[in-house]
């Protein structure tokens, strides 16, 4: 039906690894049809090679900058690709009217995707998917399949996928650790405080998972996690290796591939991770585990479930969610983790 499709995937990175389990549903049916991804530049790694995507446009947007011409050179490049189908799973009004513009002839967007609200961006659409399930009960992954599915009428489900590269910089990450039995990544902030699990909690695992395991210990992140990451660090006595910003995404992924347990709050990494099979224990505190657990058959996912979540406050008088998932709950998996090693 369509051999040249556009994806406007404007969102963080875990949506975007997300939404490449819908690129492949495409794929699975259509094997024919080309399919380039538009996307910010600080995921632009989790979608350059990557199986599913034949083609990568970068939008560096910046507010300062002269907008206006960007958005007009934009338009021109898409119009000159000659696209057939624009699909969107971002419900964002740049990248739809960038399509409009193109002219770009089927352009396709779902009813709803990250809320229940209605949106005027909609109308630039000339097909809106209607998207009926509750979202905070269903895999947003689920989501991103159905406006495939209902558009193309198609059946089916896929998992995501991510590109898989060698890394030298990995070789190199991993030669500071000792020698030990067991490899241990750790994933230690998330992007607002409402996702980021206690220091001290972080420190108390850590503490007993060395009294009983031969295991070396290290933190990944993006640059700015770095500081916190040495703080926790210091809590937890020293020698853990703290590899924030020095990774690529790829990089990110083999070190995942390479670990014997990923132990991780609420972030885009998780959704990388998940994509390797690493066994690993994801904690949530505002968002909920029914739309956000890890695709990946060795995923536990703890939480305390409390009646305010999911939730979209960063900010909370009174924050339960994260203290609720203890120490004892995260050492408990772990452990039945490794011993099964």
């Amino acid at each position: 039906m369509f051999k040249n499709i556009l994806v406007n995937a404007l969102v963080n990175l875990g949506d975007v690894v997300l939404t490449t389990s819908a690129l492949a549903l495409i794929k699975k049916n259509f094997p024919d049809t080309k399919i380039t991804m538009l996307v910010k530049p600080v995921v632009k790694d989790a979608v350059i090679d990557n199986p599913v995507v034949d083609d990568v446009i970068v939008l560096d947007y910046r507010a300062k900058e002269n907008s206006f011409q960007k958005m007009r050179e934009l338009v021109k490049e898409i119009r000159r690709r000659n696209f057939d189908l624009a699909i969107s799973f971002d419900r964002k009004l740049r990248p739809a009217l960038i399509n409009f513009f193109a002219r770009i002839p089927r352009r396709v967007g779902p009813s709803k995707v990250f809320d229940d609200n209605k949106s005027r961006v909609t109308l630039l659409y000339t097909d809106v998917v209607e998207i009926s399930h509750d979202l905070d009960k269903t895999l947003q992954a689920e989501t991103y399949q159905e406006i495939v599915r209902k558009f193309f009428k198609i059946s089916g489900h896929a998992e995501p996928v991510f590109p898989k590269k060698i890394s030298p910089v990995a070789d190199k990450l991993l030669a500071r650790l000792p020698n030990t039995k067991f490899k241990i990544a750790l994933c230690v902030k998330g992007t607002f405080p409402l996702k980021t699990w206690s220091k001290e909690y972080f420190a108390e695992v850590v503490r007993e998972l060395r009294k009983n395991f031969d295991a070396a210990f290290f933190i990944v992140g993006a640059p700015n996690d770095k500081n916190y990451a040495d703080e926790v660090i210091a809590q937890m006595g020293g020698g853990v290796e703290n590899f924030c910003g020095e990774t690529s995404l790829t990089d990110l992924a083999e070190l995942f591939r390479r670990a014997d347990l990923f132990i991780t709050v609420d972030t885009g990494a998780t959704h990388i991770a998940a994509t390797t099979g690493v066994k690993m224990i994801t904690m949530y505190g505002c968002t909920s585990p029914d739309r956000w657990h890890p695709i990946n058959k060795n995923a536990i996912a703890l939480t305390s479930r409390e009646p305010c979540c999911p939730c979209t406050k960063k900010i909370c008088d009174e924050p339960r969610c994260l203290q609720n998932v203890t120490p004892a709950q995260v050492l408990d998996a772990a452990i039945r983790f490794l011993e099964a090693s």
